[in-house]
This record gives C-alpha cells, sequence and structure tokens, in this order.
C-alpha cells in the first residue's frame, strides 16, 4: 500500500555517461523522495520521533531508462516494520505520450539510530504509529 507520492525532476548532474540516470543518481532521487515523505510526517533523518534514521541497505531494479527532462512519480510504501527499522519501497514512474511507465523499484531498509551513543535504537512510539 503506497502511503505517499511526489514528483521530481531528473536534473542535468543527474545524467551520467550513458546519457541516463545512473544507479548512483537513481538513490539520490529516492533520497528527495524520502525525505519529503519524512518531512510531511513532521519528521527529518536526524529527527524522527527522538531518534534518527541511517539506512541499512538498498536494492535498485531497473526497468526502463530515465532521461534530462523527464519528470519522475515516486510512491513510497513502508514495508516489514520491525522493533527497530522498516523498508521503504519505491515505485518510481514516468509517463510517456501514451503511457505511464515503471521506470526503477527501489527498496532501502531504515534502521533508527542514536548517533551520541552509535547504537541501533527502538523506533519511537509516535513515530511508529505515523508509519504504521
Amino acid at each position: 500500500k503506497f502511503v505517499f507520492k511526489c514528483s521530481i525532476p531528473v536534473r542535468i548532474n543527474d545524467i551520467n555517461y550513458g546519457g541516463h540516470v545512473g544507479n548512483d543518481k537513481m538513490l539520490s532521487l529516492v533520497h528527495e523522495a524520502r525525505m519529503q515523505f519524512l518531512q510531511s510526517l513532521g519528521y527529518s533523518e536526524l529527527q524522527f520521533g527522538g531518534a534518527a534514521l541511517i539506512m541499512t541497505d538498498a536494492a535498485l531494479n531497473f526497468k526502463s531508462e530515465v532521461f534530462y527532462g523527464d519528470t519522475i512519480s515516486v510512491s513510497i510504501a513502508v514495508t516489514d516494520i520491525s522493533s527497530v527499522g522498516f523498508n521503504l519501497v519505491y515505485l518510481l514512474e514516468k509517463n510517456t505520450a501514451t503511457e505511464k511507465k515503471t521506470v526503477a523499484i527501489v527498496q532501502t531498509g531504515m534502521v533508527c539510530y542514536n548517533y551520541t551513543a552509535k547504537k541501533i535504537e527502538p523506533i519511537p512510539g509516535e513515530a511508529l504509529k505515523k508509519i504504521s
């Protein structure tokens, strides 16, 4: 179930030598979408209801090329919630002249983290309610 959606324009600095968005820039696009999602909940990555968030892993599945001038629609779902973290699944799509086309499916693992103590900590109750 997708709970958030935003649009992100592809910038010239997102384009690699192959003339399309590279995998490193795709992570930057989902980072922007994640920040907008967290902001919609009243949070940021450093202030997630009393904890911070850190990305533990990422998986990218490319379906179609993305070019300069495209605008990407990013839908986000929260999955696999545990006591200390959760996954975010991102569906990235673009409109073509004839259809809406999936360009990538990305998943990031997010864990609550205390940067001062350098340790993982439980999801704060308030934040857990908002993402559940």
